[in-house]
């Protein structure tokens, strides 16, 4: 991995094929974050967009969420429950740290969540790129929170707030956005209708020259319905929270001492969701996802994407 103060270049087989941003320089309003873009084929098509006009705190590939003890680390407006979206002082920061380890294809980053003047989570975060083809790349991101505070901490998104169908957070993949919608589908369906809040093994975005497949690696993961989106902009990103199985409400409750979970490819309030205690782990999910210079007709890369590491 080429770095230099603030960037690094992820490499598979010697190809750059990703542009990692560890200090960006952002509005506030967009919740700060280390960030991946612009991410590529093999060939060298973009497959993801940085602060486009229709959401602005979409920033590349990532990890945000939506609501961490009513601090919002998505970016953009809350989602208030009984108002809707709103404009609220209250957007939190992800700090990086340090690099505990850099190899041409990936990285082990720490990184301290911060909000109002105080670290609310400790994060660890794992980047790794895998050549699967000729064709054909994985991105593998880990990311493990944790509670650094002495009290129980709530975590939301805007379902928990009271959003139908908006249980979103963790990891986040804003996708290349083109004249047309890209096809979304599964093994079982195909459009953003149907695929959405679907349960399903994996799915894929196919673009103009790219694909995309993510895929749940466990038995959990895949019980989880995908969120996804293609008509208003190309993204997808899993359900939130997770621990626990809160999607709709919250909890106050303390969560398993580690949550562990593995996929390979709000309004601010004080109640309900996961609240882990001090010093004790939020989650640990794991994300592979392949990347293809065309559209998908290899069926062996969807088997290579479950294969637990």
């Amino acid at each position: 991995m080429t770095s230099g103060n603030d960037t690094a270049v992820l490499r598979v087989a010697g190809r750059p094929v990703g542009r990692y941003v560890t200090r960006p320089e952002l509005p506030v309003r967009l919740s700060p974050r280390p960030y991946l873009h612009p991410v590529t084929t093999l060939s060298g098509t973009a497959v993801t967009e940085l602060s486009p006009a229709d959401h602005a705190h979409h920033l590349g590939v990532g990890v945000a969420v939506p609501d961490v003890e009513g601090f919002n680390f998505w970016g953009g407006r809350t989602y208030v429950r009984d108002q809707g979206p709103t404009e609220l002082d209250n957007h939190g920061t992800q700090r990086h740290v340090t690099f505990q380890l850099r190899d041409p294809d990936g990285f082990v980053e720490e990184l301290r969540w911060v909000a109002a003047g105080g670290e609310l989570l400790r994060e660890r975060r794992t980047v790794a790129a895998t050549e699967l083809t000729d064709q054909a790349w994985a991105l593998d991101l880990t990311f493990s929170l944790t509670n650094v505070t002495k009290d129980p901490l709530s975590i939301g998104s805007p379902a928990t707030n009271g959003r139908p169908g908006a249980a979103y957070g963790g990891f986040f993949w804003r996708a290349r956005k083109e004249a047309t919608p890209p096809d979304v589908f599964t093994a079982g369906t195909e459009g953003e209708t149907e695929a959405h809040g679907r349960r399903a093994d994996w799915i894929a975005l196919t673009g103009s020259g790219w694909t995309l497949v993510f895929a749940g690696a466990t038995e959990q993961t895949r019980r989880d319905p995908w969120f996804v989106r293609t008509g208003e902009y190309p993204g997808w990103v899993p359900p939130w929270p997770t621990t626990g199985g809160c999607r709709s409400r919250r909890r106050d409750r303390r969560p398993p001492r580690r949550h562990r979970r593995r996929r390979r490819p709000a309004r601010p309030g004080r109640r309900g969701g996961p609240r882990p205690q001090g010093g004790e782990p939020v989650n640990t999910e794991t994300y592979r996802n392949p990347i293809l210079d065309a559209d998908w007709s290899d069926p062996d890369v969807v088997p290579s994407a479950t294969t637990s590491t």
